[in-house]
């Protein structure tokens, strides 16, 4: 076998970077403090969620947000969604790609700087980073530092509490989709489902792996959403933006004040770089490295302060106001920067979509009926003469509450029915029928028509008999001898 050629191999190797593990340091400001805030909120909200009770009455689960995949429902609060109702949840997440388009276009990559959950949780065991083995420059040297059974316990107690961490994110995903209580006993007495058991397993390890281990790599490497926002982004989009014009030629304090006017307002400390949870130089420029979370405006700000120089040398800035500024221009209005044409059409969108589903939610009832005429045979020709045709009947009740429903005939003159429980003695233009609560009752009902009567379409009708009094028709084929 021929040896590979050595400058392809060589050029190969060449197209790969081996990872350089970052170390955040730890910093305060108003954009760390920010993205505490969201972390608490989000992780409160994902661990919390499936906790919150809510009362639908007795024939409805409690839990305020439930997947419910046994009766095939969705319940968010006062809201069910049925199988029949996906279009409303199509359109939530509609809603959700045209809210990060709307965020992207105010804001830039903020979602990746603060919401994201790759982001939340990266954070999060980056803090445990901090607790367990100390700031920045004490993880480099212990990580440099060899395996000695100091080193190894250390490490076992970090990896364990990541364990933990993930192992309850996995956890709490699962109860989404059944009555947390009772599922979180069923888990641990062994009684839960295998997909439960299997579901927790591959959401730990992913946790773990992802916000333990690669971190960065996810957001640089494997995660798609950055190349669409930097797609979208454009002069006018919000970004953390390093202004080369004040901050270079980079000087120390004691080479600026050696050499007046020579250098810029950066001092080449490189705390932006050393606080960046993905490790990127912003002074290089925009990339796709920098998730714009401003832990480096921070950064930045409190050494001009302590140097006595002016703040905002790194700061979130538009490129469009930052070739203003070299021009000497004074600051637009945040609020000229975040409403644009392209941010207001994006708003029209999103809300057109949300208040076509309030409208929609607001406006459906929740009686419903389907009918299905037998096929085979499609109808029985009765000794009297007369003509009768069978459907499988549908009755759908959307209330938390059994209901009795009235299924009545429109049109098809002379035509009675009767159901599957019942005497034909005692067909009726309408019957009452029970149907339990958020549930779809099937019933089979018979159609008897008068001899002579011509084929047609008629109409079976519902009406709910209760002070809503919800009505819902569909129409069927009568079918005769003369139906071709």
């Amino acid at each position: 076998m021929n040896s590979p050629d050595p400058q392809l191999h060589h050029s190969l190797l060449g197209t790969y970077e081996s990872r350089r593990k970052v170390h955040p340091k730890r910093i305060d400001g108003f954009f760390r403090r920010f993205k505490w805030l969201i972390m608490l909120v989000t992780l409160a909200i994902y661990y919390g969620t499936p906790w919150i009770r809510w009362d639908r009455g007795p024939y409805a689960p409690d839990q305020a947000v439930l997947v419910d995949l046994a009766n095939r429902r969705f319940y968010m609060f006062n809201i069910e969604i049925w199988p029949h109702e996906f279009y409303f949840v199509a359109g939530l997440l509609i809603m959700a790609g045209i809210g990060l388009f709307l965020l992207t276009s105010m804001v830039g990559r903020a979602w990746c700087g603060y919401a994201c959950p790759q982001t939340v949780w990266t954070d999060l065991f980056q803090h445990v980073d901090r607790f367990v083995d100390g700031d920045r420059n004490k993880r480099m040297r212990l990580d440099a530092a060899p395996w000695t059974a100091g080193k190894i316990a250390r490490r076992l107690f970090k990896w364990t509490i990541y364990l933990v961490i993930a192992f309850w994110t996995g956890g709490a995903w699962i109860m989404y989709f059944a009555d947390a209580p009772t599922l979180v006993r069923e888990f641990w007495t062994l009684e839960a489902p295998f997909v439960a058991y299997a579901t927790v397993g591959i959401l730990t390890a992913t946790t773990f792996i992802f916000g333990g281990f690669m971190r960065e790599q996810v957001c640089i490497y494997m995660c798609p959403w950055p190349r669409i926002q930097t797609a979208m982004m454009d002069e006018k989009s919000l970004t953390v933006t390093y202004k080369d014009w004040r901050g270079e030629p980079r000087g120390s304090v004691k080479k600026a004040q050696k050499h007046p006017g020579e250098f810029g307002d950066c001092i080449d400390c490189n705390q932006c770089v050393a606080v960046c949870p993905t490790g990127w130089d912003i002074r290089k420029g925009p990339d796709i490295s920098c998730i714009t979370c401003g832990l480096c405006i921070d950064a930045c700000d409190r050494v001009m302060d302590e140097v006595g120089r002016p703040r905002g040398l790194i700061d979130y800035l538009t490129l469009e106001d930052s070739e203003g500024e070299i021009r000497g221009q004074d600051h637009r209005p945040t609020w000229k920067k975040v409403l644009r044409p392209r941010s207001v059409l994006y708003f029209c969108v999103w809300a057109g979509i949300g208040l076509g589903l309030l409208f929609a939610l607001s406006a459906r009832t929740h009686t419903e009926i389907s009918a299905a005429p037998d096929r085979n045979p499609p109808y029985m020709l009765m000794s009297d003469g007369e003509v009768r045709n069978n459907y499988t009947v549908k009755l759908r009740n959307m209330e938390a509450r059994p209901r009795e429903m009235r299924v009545g005939i429109e049109g098809l003159p002379g035509a009675v029915m009767w159901s599957d429980t019942m005497s034909g003695d005692d067909a009726a233009r309408t019957i009452d029928l029970p149907v339990p609560a958020d549930a779809t009752q099937t019933v089979r009902l018979y159609v008897r028509a008068p001899q002579g009567t011509d084929a047609q379409d008629f109409s079976l009708s519902v009406v709910s008999l209760d002070e809503q009094a919800e009505t819902d028709a569909v129409e069927v084929r009568f079918v005769t001898p003369g139906d071709e």
